[in-house]
């Protein structure tokens, strides 16, 4: 009778505990629904209230002589909303909450390998998707913003849909077994290129629904290719190489992030609601839907996409019996663009499209595969910063304190954290890699953990390496990138020196 009792008692705190907490959860989102509804009504009447303040002020100015009037021009009155501002609601939208009336996203089952299970992905605020959207964020990576200030210059109608008529991909990526496995692809939607397609009748039917990934063919020049040529090192052959120039054919995709949340989350060894938290109250509370909609599980965070270069036959990049090159290379604007000698990182892309044609020409394919995440996702700010600290350093630029300067400034030495990298590598149906054009530690440990094998690994040759930069290349090998020599004692370190800014014989 005593366990029985004591059971009870147990089983009614515990229906009380979860009472209370139910209650509290209420109380809070009927708190955060009134002060929404506070702030749109002062969003509503702060027009009228502004007119009638720059009237007081005009009559307060006014001049009462009539001669000097003619002296003082009329205060203009600014325009206190937007050209685009027109189009929006009278209501302010701050966010919206799980089982809110008229709120019912559309079904998304991540990692169905059947679109048509899977479902669309759909961030759109449009008036008619806003109530089945089933995304958190905005369509278009880190340029939502500039679509924002075209709207509210009147340049861009907010309502605007895409004519999408022969905007179809070039060539077929997939459908590869990948794409159905949910801890594979993470943070990109491997049906991203086809939307149109497979969602056009929704898409007929008014929903917003935008592609995510675009595939395209190119020709490129460049320089260094167009050198290689000239050498003899690189030969035309009319379908890679296309003529003494060095002009190369190529299909380019570029792809715009869209994370499933709790898959990012595993991928980091964290927790989603952590995720979700740093997320909102790490980009200024951007998105409070990461905090009120824990049931929307897909999240199109605004940074920089990826771009993939394509040597050869798109279709022998998943064909296992063909031999593959793969750089995957984040982006330098510095080096990559402007040529700054300080890192290796043009020469080592420009390298890695080399190989890449080669063993496009010999019967394989290449890939190169570029991330916006300059200055190792710690920004060009940041990494200018570093750069006037090393240069300045008592003792110079010295290899040995490499790192360490990074870490001054920014805290951590690196922030690319190469964990969901691998994803665009299974969205192209990839299971393994002949040659990996890369030293890196933590994207070899990316790849290989994630189930594609690489078979070799090539460093970037030393005379391609130039001399300013081999502070950043001896500090790196020593922090465990691949190299075919001995990596380099602390002591070793000290003697490696980059040049100071006035130096102009280094």
């Amino acid at each position: 009778m005593e366990d029985e009792k004591r059971i009870e008692d147990e089983k009614r705190i515990e229906d009380e505990t979860s009472k209370e907490l139910l209650h509290k959860i209420l109380n809070s989102v009927e708190l955060l629904k009134k002060e929404q509804d506070a702030l749109s009504a002062k969003v509503d009447s702060y027009e009228t209230q502004t007119n009638d303040q720059f009237k007081k002020l005009q009559d307060q100015l006014k001049p009462n002589d009539k001669n000097e009037k003619s002296k003082v021009k009329e205060i203009q009155q600014p325009k206190v909303t937007s050209k685009g501002s027109k189009a929006y609601p009278d209501i302010v939208i701050l966010t919206t909450y799980p089982d809110q009336f008229g709120i019912k996203p559309i079904p998304l089952e991540w990692g169905e390998s059947d679109p048509n299970v899977r479902g669309p992905v759909l961030a759109s605020r449009h008036p008619s998707s806003i109530k089945v959207r089933n995304a958190i964020g905005a369509y278009g990576g880190s340029y939502c913003v500039y679509r924002a200030l075209a709207v509210a210059m009147g340049a861009l109608d907010p309502q605007h849909r895409p004519d999408f008529q022969n905007t179809e991909p070039t060539v077929t990526i997939g459908p590869h077994p990948q794409w159905g496995m949910p801890d594979k692809i993470v943070s990109l939607d491997p049906f991203g290129h086809l939307t149109t397609t497979l969602f056009d009748s929704q898409i007929a039917q008014g929903l917003d629904i935008r592609p995510t990934i675009a595939i395209t063919k190119a020709h490129m020049k460049v320089a260094e290719i167009e050198n290689l040529v000239k050498d003899g090192r690189l030969k035309v052959d009319g379908n890679v190489v296309l003529n003494d120039s060095g002009e190369l054919n190529v299909v380019k995709a570029a792809v715009e992030p869209v994370w499933y949340l709790p898959g990012v989350a595993s991928r980091f060894e964290i927790d989603e609601g952590t995720l979700r938290r740093a997320l909102f109250e790490d980009t200024g509370g951007m998105y409070p839907e990461l905090i009120t909609r824990p049931d929307l599980k897909v999240f199109l965070p605004p940074i920089g996409g990826l771009s993939v270069y394509i040597f050869g036959n798109p279709a022998f990049i998943s064909d296992p019996s063909k031999r593959l090159t793969v750089r995957v290379h984040d982006e330098c604007n510095g080096s990559d663009v402007f040529g700054s000698d300080i890192c290796t990182c043009r020469p080592y892309l420009i390298y890695g499209m080399e190989e890449s044609v080669r063993e496009a020409q010999n019967g394989g394919a290449g890939v190169v595969v570029y991330f916006r995440k300059e200055g190792r996702a710690l920004g060009e700010v940041i990494k200018y910063l570093v750069y006037n600290a090393r240069k300045r350093s008592a003792g110079g630029d010295t290899a040995d304190n490499y790192f360490l300067r990074t870490e001054n400034v920014a805290g951590v030495k690196d922030m690319r954290f190469q964990a969901l990298m691998p994803d665009v590598l299974h969205w192209l149906g990839i299971t393994k890699i002949d040659r990996m054009m890369s030293m890196s530690n933590m994207k070899y440990d990316a790849i290989v953990g994630s189930g594609i094998s690489i078979y070799e690994r090539v460093p970037i040759p030393d005379e391609l390496i130039p001399q300013d930069s081999r502070v950043e290349i001896d500090a790196k090998i020593a922090e465990g990138y691949f190299s075919t020599k001995k990596a380099p004692t602390k002591e070793e370190l000290s003697q490696v020196k980059g040049r100071g800014w006035d130096d102009i014989q280094h």
